[in-house]
């Protein structure tokens, strides 16, 4: 029988980035980027948050801009959700306590995105509720580096808190 840990260590899925935007300030419109360059222990160049944090990147499953559109009854672009990346392939809730690889930058899960009450003003009533459970994640990024659209998302290991966890 696997153990927890064997269960948490093996996810073979590998990601891909099919979106990327940073947030210039704290009301400012989403800007949608090609490339991104991330920096070790301080955030995405261009975005607002810019600290030692927990919350350097935010990041996004394509697959619930489907299940947020057919629960508000409109289209749902990424730009709307304010995260930094959409990715698709892979589950993010099962990075959200790992490390993973996206182009040259390693980052570290560090726990889920929660809603804002912005996005009831994005996505209009109900759009705090329709996002509860499909923000995302958040990671800090261990290693810098640039990310592109098209780059893998791949699975590294367990973060170092989580393995002495389980």
């Amino acid at each position: 029988m696997k153990t927890l840990t064997d269960l948490l260590s093996t996810l073979p899925q590998t990601g891909r980035v099919e979106w990327l935007g940073v947030r210039p300030a704290r009301y400012a419109p989403v800007i949608q980027q090609q490339t991104i360059q991330a920096e070790a222990a301080t955030g995405l160049l261009g975005d607002r948050y810019q600290s030692s944090g927990k919350r350097q990147v935010t990041l996004i499953q394509a697959e619930h801009l489907d299940v947020l559109t057919k629960l508000l009854g409109t289209i749902v672009e990424p730009t709307l959700l304010r995260r930094n990346i959409l990715v698709s392939g892979i589950n993010l809730v099962a990075l959200k306590s790992a490390r993973f690889q996206i182009g040259e930058v390693l980052l570290e899960g560090t726990g889920p995105c929660e809603p804002c009450t912005r996005m009831e003003m994005a996505l209009g009533p109900g759009g705090y509720n329709a996002m509860r459970g499909h923000g995302g994640i958040t990671a800090r990024i261990v290693s810098g580096g640039w990310i592109s659209v098209g780059d893998a998302v791949k699975f590294v290991g367990l973060s170092v808190s989580t393995a002495a966890r389980v």
